[in-house]
């Protein structure tokens, strides 16, 4: 699988206001010849693609960002709409639902973007939803990357997933992508601004792993609950966490 940082193809540099008319002129629905000729490049290429996101043309004009995922035979086999564009220079609506997605013998898969990450509540639920790995395509041109690469870790910790995050070189980006597994060691990574590529190995048997012995062999956030547990309200989602359906181990 290749992955590259958000909105890598609109090669525009430091957000402003100014940028929607471009943007909204580059946008181009998922049908488009530009999701059309990436597949073509996975297809030929026999890979999976996440080209970080693409500026897409909705319904009734709406601009949205987002990230697609193309497997090895051109498929478009998901799309993610950005949640929380960074507001107020991004001008997206803001997309309504998560994704997860499946690859056979590899495991689930989530996806975020940039912004996202500083929402507990989307790698959780990401989570809960199975993901073991999620990806987080970045487009950061801020001084507050190195506080991103703490959440990216802290999201891996406690969610007990990969968390890769893939940022913008300079010298439109600040650069600094990582890696990180379930218990929040650095896989792989790149430490500066400069353009570069890494490898990594993504481990579903180590999440599992990690899940059922525990983080440092001893906290099991995923296997908390005990039948007879009330919920527990959680009022600012107006909803509860149900420990009957809480175990992903």
């Amino acid at each position: 699988m290749l992955v590259w940082p958000e909105l890598h193809l609109f090669a525009d540099g430091v957000p402003d206001r100014a940028r929607e008319a471009r943007l909204r002129a580059a946008a181009q629905p998922l049908d488009g010849p530009l999701i059309a000729g990436l597949a073509a490049i996975s297809r030929r290429l026999g890979i999976w693609l996440i080209p970080g996101s693409v500026c897409e043309r909705g319904p009734e004009g709406a601009l949205f960002n987002t990230s697609v995922v193309l497997s090895p035979d051109g498929d478009l086999t998901a799309s993610y709409r950005k949640i929380f564009p960074w507001r107020p220079t991004e001008p997206y609506t803001p997309g309504d639902r998560l994704c997860v997605f499946d690859i056979e013998g590899v495991g689930r898969l989530g996806l975020c973007i940039c912004f996202d990450s500083w929402f507990p509540e989307i790698s959780r639920n990401l989570a809960w939803l199975g993901a073991e790995t999620i990806i987080n395509p970045v487009k950061t041109t801020t001084p507050d990357r190195p506080q991103e690469m703490v959440i990216a870790r802290a999201n891996a910790i406690t969610q007990q997933v990969n968390f890769l995050t893939v940022n913008v070189a300079g010298p439109v980006g600040v650069g600094v992508s990582a890696l990180f597994g379930p218990q929040g060691e650095r896989i792989s990574g790149i430490n500066d601004d400069r353009p570069g590529s890494f490898e990594a190995v993504l481990s579903s048997d180590r999440v599992h792993r990690t899940r059922r012995e525990g983080t440092a062999g001893v906290t099991r956030p995923w296997d908390f609950f005990r039948p007879g547990d009330s919920p527990v309200d959680l009022p600012a989602y107006r909803g509860t966490i149900d420990p009957a359906s809480w175990n992903r181990i």
